[in-house]
């Protein structure tokens, strides 16, 4: 029987293939840390990770993490919404920015209630985006089912398809679980620039 790939397993497969040691990444929603860590791996001791998220509890996690490995000198993690990422990052990293990764919905063990809110996600996709680099990419796992969730990924998918097609390509990755509620990837690739 074959494995089953979750599409968490695939953004991080997707965005390792971008990554180097020595870029910049973004995670804009820190959640337990997971992508976090996974991000400083990538990037190396010659790279760095800004990480976001409004709750001190997802912070603290991360930063727990992160000690585990010995990688806490390679992220700056800040209580503060990814749509504030502006003025987090310092100005010699805008168009630079190798990844983004976002992990909508709540934190996994915490208060259920406190969701990623769609005007402050897009607000957050649409900076990210214009700080990339060319040949980067931003991925965002949302989760249909939750409430707020369909809507969510409803406005993801509409804000995905009006991206500008000569800078963006986007595909949207289902699980593998064939259901309306069932998680999905969203994938956006900035292509390399014109000359």
């Amino acid at each position: 029987m074959m494995k089953r790939i979750s599409l968490l397993e695939m953004a991080h497969d997707i965005v390792g293939s971008y990554l180097k040691p020595g870029d910049i990444a973004v995670d804009a929603t820190l959640g337990n840390g997971h992508d976090t860590l996974f991000l400083a791996q990538c990037v190396a001791a010659e790279g760095h990770v800004y990480g976001f998220d409004i709750q001190r509890q997802a912070l603290i996690k991360t930063y727990q993490r992160l000690l585990e490995h010995d990688l806490q000198r390679r992220v700056t993690l800040c209580l503060a919404s990814h749509a504030d990422m502006l003025n987090h990052l310092p100005q010699q990293y805008y168009g630079r920015l190798g990844a983004a990764m976002f992990n909508l919905g709540y934190l996994p063990g915490a208060d259920k209630t406190v969701i990623t809110q769609i005007d402050s996600t897009l607000l957050a996709l649409n900076t990210a985006c214009g700080l990339l680099a060319p040949r980067a990419v931003v991925t965002v796992l949302a989760y249909p089912g939750h409430a707020g969730g369909d809507l969510e990924a409803e406005q993801l998918l509409a804000w995905s398809q009006r991206l500008d097609s000569a800078c963006f390509r986007s595909e949207v990755i289902l699980s593998s679980h064939d259901k309306p509620t069932a998680p999905r990837l969203f994938v956006i690739r900035k292509q390399a620039d014109l000359l």
